[in-house]
């Protein structure tokens, strides 16, 4: 336990607040259980050991673990959190959660015992807290860590703090909006830049290597979490990459299920089955029309992957366009708090009442004229008119 200690407290030492997530603000830290999920490098463990930095700087009453540490190969968290108690520890920030098989029942049976302890864990995008044992999904309050959004890259490229907006602001009102955003020299360069290399918060210091830890991120993802989460063999995880790259080649994949299950040798069911958890974490989107339901066994429409970084990153057949990129970034970025599904008409129907067009400057009305509440997300242009709005503004909701 000693050690643990001091490993937290080296961590926290080390841990910068010169840049904090977006979800740092929108988290009740208040609760007694708070669950925070995302996808590997989203800045989760960088999230719990600012707000411990910042609160409990050198208190023995909060520690960092994480459940992949080699002591709880031997040592049950429980056991831990009763010595820790022991010694006054009152506030538990737990990472890693999905590598410890009975993570779920501890921490329930941690929290109904220990009522005057806080805990905050964190895991995978792919937990599916419904599943877990001893309720904890009724007890703990959830938030997700997405990928950094546009506005997010420039405050932490340029150290500012530039404001976001809701949906609603930016179609009614973004020719007041955009003068307070544009303040660095090219909008559109640092744009192209963002879509390329700056999704991620390790992008700052990985330069000339952000690609290499992206596919280890990937590779961790379906070699680690997804075989921790869903039982999935390493026959299937073969399959899984296999269906990675069938849709990192052909984006945004137009689904055939049939011939999807034939080229990759699952069936049907299985293979609707791996689709959700990919798109739980966060490595693909699905979009789906409406008027269906969203369990993991219908059919999705199209498949994005999850983001542009993503697209550059395991496309091998040169068939990567700006088009597409447009599109996945649009989708990446409106689904953290919205309704996004696939329209008759038009390219993204969002919250059932937005109807959005994807495309580049010149893009024409043709497909969405006279269609109330619709618009043209435009790429390459800086300020919009009409109901063309700037694709990167969309960049700014979070």
């Amino acid at each position: 336990m000693q050690n643990l200690f001091k490993y937290s407290i080296l961590r926290v030492k080390n841990t910068s607040l010169q840049f904090v997530r977006y979800l740092y603000d929108e988290i009740a830290w208040d609760d007694r259980l708070i669950g925070i999920i995302g996808a590997r490098g989203t800045g989760k463990t960088t999230l719990m050991l600012q707000y411990i930095k910042k609160n409990y700087k050198n208190s023995n009453k909060a520690i960092y673990i994480s459940l992949d540490d080699l002591y709880f190969t031997k040592n049950k968290l429980f056991d831990f959190v009763e010595e820790f108690y022991s010694y006054g520890g009152r506030f538990l920030f737990v990472d890693e959660v999905h590598k410890y098989q009975t993570w779920g029942i501890e921490i329930k049976n941690i929290y109904d015992i220990f009522t005057d302890v806080k805990i905050v864990f964190s895991g995978s995008s792919a937990l599916q807290l419904h599943k877990l044992q001893g309720d904890l999904s009724r007890r703990a309050a959830m938030y997700q860590l997405c990928e950094l959004s546009f506005r997010e890259y420039l405050n932490l490229s340029y150290r500012s703090d530039l404001p976001y907006f809701n949906l609603s602001d930016i179609t009614n009102n973004y020719v007041e909006l955009i003068p307070q955003v544009i303040r660095v020299e090219s909008i559109l360069k640092e744009f192209d830049y963002y879509l390329t290399d700056g999704i991620y918060p390790f992008f700052i210091e990985t330069k000339g290597q952000f690609y290499d830890r992206l596919i280890n991120t990937v590779n961790v993802i379906i070699e680690v979490d997804l075989q921790a989460i869903d039982n999935i063999n390493f026959s299937t995880t073969v399959k899984l990459r296999k269906i990675i790259a069938l849709i990192a080649d052909s984006v945004p994949f137009r689904v055939n299920i049939t011939d999807l299950s034939r080229k990759s040798g699952l069936s049907r069911d299985v293979l609707l089955r791996l689709l959700d958890s990919l798109d739980r974490a966060n490595l693909i989107n699905m979009l789906r029309r409406s008027s269906v339901p969203t369990g993991h066994l219908t059919k999705p429409e199209k498949i994005y992957l999850n983001n542009t970084a993503l697209l550059n990153a395991l496309n091998t057949n040169d068939s990567y366009s700006k088009g597409t990129a447009r599109e996945t970034f649009f989708l990446n970025q409106l689904k953290q708090n919205h309704k996004i599904t696939y329209p008759k008409t038009g390219d993204f129907l969002v919250d059932n009442k937005y109807l959005f067009e994807i495309g580049g400057k010149g893009k024409s009305y043709n497909q969405i004229d006279g269609i109330e509440n619709s618009y043209i997300a435009a790429d390459d242009i800086e300020y919009g008119y009409g109901n063309k709005i700037p694709l990167w503004l969309f960049g700014f909701l979070y």
